[in-house]
């Protein structure tokens, strides 16, 4: 059994105050001050080493609080950056939403267009002549029956002076429609045929050489001077010039106005049929 030591008690003080004990017992006192001051400076060292071991932790506890605080800071950052790029992002996909209906908007307003001028257009195509009043529409031309009766030179003028010739016949189909006009009619009408510029050579009023033609039987026969040619019927008889007969105007048909499109010949020419 180990034994347990237990200090004696002092037998009294001294003039300082301090515990005293006879003899060797005050000696071995006094030496244990003295060893407990000698031992001081160990206390100290002790305690200084105690303090550097535990300063790499608290380096290190600093570093991480750094390393937390700067961490926090780039995300208060991207936080801040992104606040600040979602206004235009929105701002940008309203702009696309606006231009995708502006698009759309507009592709409407141009179709309502397109069916208004459609619209106008066949309206316009309603109402439009290619032949003046009072003038019969055939294969792309305007023809003119004379009411008046005139000579062939007198007639050739007043064909001219509604911008039109005397007719030249270069069909067939030309020629019944003129035919059916005299029948219904029953009156000989000039037709732009002469051959007062060189006998025997007939040449039409626009300058061209006769190439089709529909004479009565036994015509031409050139008597008494009969350069110029008429319309029957039954066909074409050559008479003289001088003659006062009807006439047949003929001229080109007019364009009905289309969408761009010029304006009808007709519109710019006198209307009404010849005197």
């Amino acid at each position: 059994m180990a034994e347990i030591c237990v200090p004696k008690e002092p037998d009294g003080l001294d003039e300082a105050g301090l515990p005293f004990w006879r003899d060797e017992e005050r000696e071995v006192f006094q030496g244990q001050r003295s060893a407990e001051k000698d031992l001081g400076p160990l206390r100290n060292l002790r305690s200084l080493t105690g303090c550097l071991t535990r300063a790499p932790l608290l380096l290190m506890l600093l570093l991480l609080f750094l390393g937390f605080f700067v961490l926090m800071l780039i995300t208060l950052i991207q936080v801040s950056r992104i606040q600040q790029s979602l206004p235009r992002e929105t701002e940008r996909q309203g702009s696309r939403s606006l231009g995708v209906v502006s698009q759309e908007r507009l592709k409407s307003d141009l179709e309502e267009i397109h069916r208004q001028l459609a619209w106008m257009n066949a309206t316009l195509t309603g109402l439009c002549r290619p032949c003046p009043w009072n003038w019969d529409f055939f294969q792309g031309n305007c023809y003119a029956f004379s009411q008046t009766q005139r000579t062939w030179k007198a007639s050739v003028s007043a064909c001219q002076d509604m911008s039109a010739q005397l007719v030249v016949v270069n069909s067939a189909e030309e020629q019944k429609f003129l035919q059916f006009w005299n029948i219904r009619n029953d009156k000989p009408t000039w037709i732009g045929l002469t051959d007062h510029h060189n006998e025997g050579s007939w040449q039409w009023v626009d300058n061209s050489p006769l190439l089709l033609s529909f004479w009565k039987q036994g015509e031409p026969n050139s008597q008494g001077d009969e350069d110029c040619v008429e319309l029957y019927n039954d066909g074409w008889n050559d008479r003289k010039c001088s003659a006062e007969l009807f006439w047949i105007c003929e001229r080109p048909s007019g364009l009905c106005p289309g969408l761009g499109g010029p304006l009808s010949p007709t519109q710019s020419l006198p209307l009404g049929g010849p005197q």
